[in-house]
C-alpha cells in the first residue's frame, strides 16, 4: 500500500502534467501566434495567489474516433473562481491545446457549473474564449453542452455581469454564448468571430472573404457592433476587463463601487464655458465636455467604433459609477439612426439592470431621414430608445447642451420619459424642429409671396430662432428644471445624484415588458 507521501507525490505529479494542457510545445505555438496559454490568461486577470480552481481532474466520456482512454487535460477548458482587484469572480478559461479548445459534454459541463455558481454567489461571470467550436467527435452530446451554456447566459442576465474575452477563433453556434454576454473584449491579433467561416461561404455563395475581414476586430466593431472592445494583445484585454469591472456591481442587488472620499467634489470648470461653438452649425466634441465633468477625466467609452454619432460609456463623480449617454456633433451631426439607437438603447438597459445612474448630454438635431432608414425600420429601432429609457427606474439626468429637436429629443430622456433631472445651458435649443424646416413649413405662403424669398426666409429664421431657440420657454412650463452655466455642470450633477440617491420607482407587476425587438 502507497504511503502518504507517495500519495502526495503523484497528486503533485498528476497536477503538473495536467496544468501543462496540451504540452510545451503546443504552448509555445500560442505564443509564437502571438497568444498566452489559459492558464497564463487567468493568472493575468485574476490577483496573485486568489485562483481556486474548479474540476482540474475531469475527462471527456468520448469512446469513439481514438479518443477512448486518450486524457484530454482538464477537457479543454480551465475553471474556478478567484478575485479581481479583491472582489469575486467565476470564470471559464478555453484551452486552445486540448483539442483545439473544443466543446464537448464535459467541457460545458464546467462552464455550467461556473455559471451556476456565479449566479448563486452573486458575482461575475468572465468567459475567455479560444476555441474551434463543438467537438464533432461528440456529436449532439456537443450541441446539448452549447444549449445548456446558452440557457444560463439567460439565467445569468441582468443578475450579474457577464463578460466574454474573444482571445482566438469564436465560430458558429459558441458565437452566440458571447453575443448574449453583457460585454465583449476582442483581441486584434488572435480574436475572430462569424457564425459560417469562409471557405463555407465560399462553397455556398462563391464570395470570397479572408477570415480577418469576416470576422477580425473591426469587422466586429464597426460594421456589426458585436465587439464592445478592443484589446491590443490578451494582456491588454485582460487590464479592460478588470478596468470594466470596477465600474460595476457584483450583481443586481448591489450598488456598484463607491471610491468617494466622503465630501462632494463640486467646483466649477470653466473650460466649459468655451466649448460650445457661437456657430450653431460648428461642431465640437461633445468627448471634451465628458471628460472635463467625469473624476479624473476617466471615461471608459463602450463600442467606440460602433455607430460614433452616439457616445455611450461609464465615468464616475465623485467616486461613484455613472453611465454616460451623449449625441456626438462631431460625426453625422449628433443624429440618431438605426444602429445609434440600439448602442443607446442597450447600454441604458444594461446600466437600469446593475442600479447604475444614467446622465445623458443632448445636442441631437434628430433622427435620420433617408428611404434606407426608414426601410431598415428606423421607427422600430428609434423606439428601443424611448422603451429603454421610460423603464429605466435608476437616477436619469439629462443635460441639454445645444439642439434637442423633436422626436429625438424625448428619445434622449426628456421630462415626459420619466427623467428626473433635465436642465439645459443657456445654448440649448428645444423645438419641434430646427428652425429652417419649421419657417419653411409655417410661412411657406409668406415666402413663396415675397418679392425678395430669399431675404424673407432668413428673417422668418431669425424671428423663430429669438423666439423659440432657447431653453426658457420649457423652462417656462417646468419641462426643464433650470437653465446653467455650463461651467456648473458637475456642481449641479454632484448634488442632484445626491439626491436621487435613495430613489424609489413602482412600477405596475408584470412578467415583462414587451420592447420593440
Amino acid at each position: 500500500m502507497s504511503t502518504t507521501q507517495e500519495k502526495i507525490e503523484k497528486l503533485r505529479e498528476m497536477k503538473k502534467r495536467l496544468w501543462m494542457g496540451g504540452g510545451a510545445k503546443r504552448i509555445e505555438k500560442q505564443h509564437e501566434s502571438g497568444k498566452l496559454s489559459a492558464r497564463e490568461r487567468v493568472a493575468c486577470l485574476l490577483d496573485e495567489n486568489t485562483f481556486q480552481e474548479m474540476y482540474l481532474f475531469s475527462q471527456h466520456r468520448c469512446t469513439g474516433f481514438g479518443l477512448k482512454d486518450k486524457e484530454q487535460a482538464a477537457d479543454g477548458v480551465i475553471t474556478g473562481l478567484g478575485c479581481v482587484e479583491g472582489r469575486q469572480v467565476f470564470l471559464a478559461s478555453q484551452d486552445f491545446t486540448i483539442l483545439g479548445g473544443s466543446v464537448g459534454e464535459v467541457h460545458a459541463d464546467k462552464i455550467c457549473q461556473m455559471m451556476d455558481m456565479s449566479l448563486k454567489c452573486g458575482a461575475p461571470f468572465v468567459m475567455i474564449n479560444d476555441s474551434g467550436g463543438a467537438r464533432i467527435q461528440e456529436g449532439i452530446m456537443s450541441l446539448s453542452g452549447y444549449g445548456r451554456i446558452f440557457y444560463r447566459n439567460v439565467l445569468l442576465s441582468g443578475v450579474v455581469p457577464q463578460i466574454s474575452i474573444i482571445a482566438g477563433p469564436c465560430a458558429g453556434g459558441a458565437a452566440y454564448s458571447p453575443a448574449m454576454a453583457d460585454f465583449i473584449i476582442m483581441t486584434k491579433k488572435a480574436g475572430r468571430m462569424f457564425i459560417t467561416g469562409p471557405q463555407v461561404i465560399k462553397e455556398v455563395t462563391g464570395q470570397e472573404i479572408s477570415s480577418e475581414e469576416l470576422g477580425g476586430f473591426y469587422a466586429q466593431t464597426a460594421y456589426s457592433g458585436v465587439v464592445h472592445f478592443v484589446a491590443d494583445d490578451d494582456e491588454h484585454a485582460m487590464e479592460i476587463c478588470k478596468k470594466l469591472l470596477s465600474f460595476l456591481p457584483s450583481n443586481n442587488m448591489e450598488d456598484p463601487p463607491d471610491f468617494s472620499e466622503g465630501e462632494l467634489l463640486v467646483s466649477e470648470n470653466p473650460v466649459l464655458n468655451k466649448i460650445i461653438p457661437d456657430n450653431p452649425r460648428q461642431a465640437y466634441n461633445m468627448k471634451e465636455v465628458i471628460l472635463n465633468i467625469v473624476d479624473n477625466e476617466d471615461f471608459l467609452e463602450v463600442q467606440e467604433e460602433f455607430a460614433p454619432n452616439a457616445l455611450v460609456g461609464f465615468g464616475r463623480i465623485n467616486g461613484r459609477s455613472i453611465g454616460i449617454v451623449a449625441n456626438q456633433p462631431m460625426v453625422m451631426a449628433g443624429v440618431l439612426d438605426i444602429n445609434s439607437s440600439d448602442k443607446i438603447a442597450r447600454f441604458v438597459r444594461f446600466c437600469n439592470a446593475f442600479n447604475i445612474p444614467l446622465i445623458t448630454f443632448v445636442d441631437v438635431p434628430g433622427f435620420m431621414p433617408g428611404i434606407q432608414q426608414e426601410h431598415g425600420g428606423i421607427i422600430r429601432h428609434g423606439a428601443k430608445m424611448l422603451f429603454a429609457y421610460s423603464a429605466a427606474t435608476v437616477p436619469k439626468i439629462s443635460v441639454i447642451v445645444r439642439k434637442a429637436y423633436g422626436g429625438a429629443y424625448l428619445a434622449m430622456c426628456g421630462k415626459d420619459l420619466g427623467c428626473d433631472r433635465v436642465v439645459a445651458w443657456p445654448t440649448g435649443e428645444i423645438a419641434v424642429m430646427g428652425a429652417e424646416g419649421a419657417v419653411s413649413i409655417i410661412y411657406k405662403d409668406e415666402i413663396e409671396k415675397s418679392s425678395n424669398p430669399k431675404k424673407t426666409r432668413e428673417e422668418f429664421i431669425s424671428e423663430y430662432q429669438i423666439q423659440f431657440a432657447n431653453p426658457f420657454i420649457g423652462a417656462g412650463r417646468n419641462l426643464i428644471d433650470d437653465v446653467i452655466e455650463p461651467q456648473d455642470t458637475r456642481r449641479y450633477l454632484s448634488l442632484a445624484l445626491e439626491s436621487l440617491r435613495t430613489k424609489r420607482e413602482l412600477r405596475p407587476q408584470k412578467k415583462h415588458g414587451l420592447i420593440p425587438l
